[in-house]
């Protein structure tokens, strides 16, 4: 027997097809044939290509070539409006390049984003890792700053600096080596006071953080004036310190891949180029590592999350070549249920605006909790759609300012989204494990039935 006769041989694009329909069938989930026959039939397109990442010339965009299949250029004019307010600008000695990274990457399979999350490659020209990380914190506070509060947007958050020793903060301990999270009085205040591990007080100043950046982000809710509603957008910061000699370090200690990310601006790629050539080699098997993990983690602890294991299967699989299963998990996308993932993540961006000091638009916070009731009952049934709606016209009432929740607010925020959790876990798992190749895979992971 030959090598090649012996070789498993690779299902065709009809069975593929004939795979994915049974399985969805089932449970009465919706496939569109022409639509995965296309997208299966471009997977297969992509193992041609030179590179792994790809332009896309008629919307300037770039990125993984798996990656930019799923983007769909029609949500592009929307995330380049939120990018104007979230991006880290150019600067002399700063380069950068912003990008949509998880759920508004793959516009063409999660119809539903929840949030608005971004993800930004920061090269800092400097003669020292010091000056490098001088210059990080300068920028970060001017880019908090210049969006600090409007009438559309509000900063909520910035993450920025380790703590170098253990400490206590609002009666909560503080491990060392825990990043430090600045709220946006903090941010302009430019301090943060908390106990040190002796009891004593002590500040930690903004500059503080320029010992070890660690993890650097930034979050906002705004408002999106045509669409009259809010949303949580949050840009993640890859800090990398180009030397006087052109070698590239990254400030935390490791390159970010870029198997999940989009670009928005063509004129980045000089950067993009330049940065792509120090991942490491074994990017993408670390990268799948650390998704199997993350799955492990979802599927056995409680509760339980196959909402997250899902969208983690889907980018395993499109990476690994499961294109049936991948294009399987792209269907439960799809489906009505899903907008419950949309649910819980408006809840949160509510929540963070009615808390906000800000005078964000009070017809747009209405807006939404109409939006997430109109999704609950689309969705939901029996006993869920009954609490739900019940507790989103309380949240109607205190944004509306008809009443007041007062400190039950945050009780009513918490049961609804534990029901929305429970509904998107459910939903999930029944369809995942409904294909005999999924459940066999997380069994496999897991090392134990499901």
């Amino acid at each position: 027997m030959t090598e090649e006769q012996g070789a498993e041989a690779k299902p065709s694009a009809d069975e593929e097809l004939d795979k994915i329909v049974e399985a969805a069938d089932k449970l009465g989930v919706e496939v569109d044939a022409t639509q995965a026959t296309q997208w299966l039939a471009d997977m297969a397109a992509t193992q041609d290509l030179p590179q792994d990442w790809t332009v896309d010339s008629q919307s300037g965009t770039y990125g993984h070539r798996v990656a930019l299949l799923d983007f769909g250029p029609e949500t592009l004019d929307r995330y380049r409006r939120l990018a104007a307010i979230v991006e880290i600008p150019d600067r002399p000695g700063v380069e950068t390049a912003i990008s949509l990274s998880g759920s508004a990457a793959q516009s063409k399979v999660q119809l539903f984003p929840g949030d608005a999350d971004f993800f930004e490659r920061v090269n800092i020209q400097a003669a020292t890792r010091e000056e490098a990380c001088r210059v990080l914190g300068e920028v970060m506070r001017d880019k908090a700053l210049t969006t600090f509060k409007s009438d559309t947007y509000d900063l909520v958050e910035v993450k920025w600096g380790t703590f170098q020793e253990a400490a206590t903060r609002g009666g909560q301990p503080i491990k060392r080596g825990m990043p430090i999270s600045w709220n946006a009085d903090e941010v302009k205040q430019g301090q943060i006071d908390v106990t040190g591990p002796g009891g004593e007080p002590l500040t930690v100043d903004w500059a503080y953080g320029c010992r070890e950046p660690g993890w650097c982000k930034l979050d906002w809710v705004i408002v999106e004036p045509d669409k009259g509603t809010l949303v949580h957008a949050s840009n993640m910061l890859d800090v990398t310190w180009e030397r006087p000699d052109g070698e590239i370090i990254p400030l935390d200690g490791f390159l970010d891949p870029y198997f999940q990310e989009v670009y928005l601006d063509a004129q980045s790629i000089p950067l993009f180029s330049k940065l792509v050539k120090h991942v490491s080699p074994e990017a993408l098997h670390e990268y799948l590592d650390a998704l199997k993990h993350e799955i492990i983690k979802y599927v056995q602890r409680d509760p339980r999350n196959f909402g997250k294991v899902a969208k983690r299967l889907y980018n395993i699989f499109r990476l690994e070549g499961h294109w049936a299963e991948a294009a399987y998990i792209r269907e439960l996308f799809d489906e009505p249920a899903a907008l419950l993932y949309q649910v819980s993540a408006l809840l949160d961006t509510l929540e963070e605006a009615m808390d906000s000091e800000a005078d964000l638009d009070q017809d747009a916070m209405t807006e939404q909790v109409d939006r997430l009731i109109r999704s609950v009952i689309k969705v939901c049934e029996g006993v869920v759609e009954e609490k739900l709606v019940d507790a989103l016209l309380k949240l109607r009432d205190d944004v509306s300012g008809r009443r007041d929740l007062g400190k039950t607010r945050d009780l009513v925020i918490r049961e609804s989204n534990r029901l929305v959790s429970e509904a998107v876990n459910e939903f999930f798992r029944d369809r995942l494990l409904l294909m005999p190749e999924v459940r066999l895979y997380l069994e496999s992971l897991t090392g134990s039935p499901l």
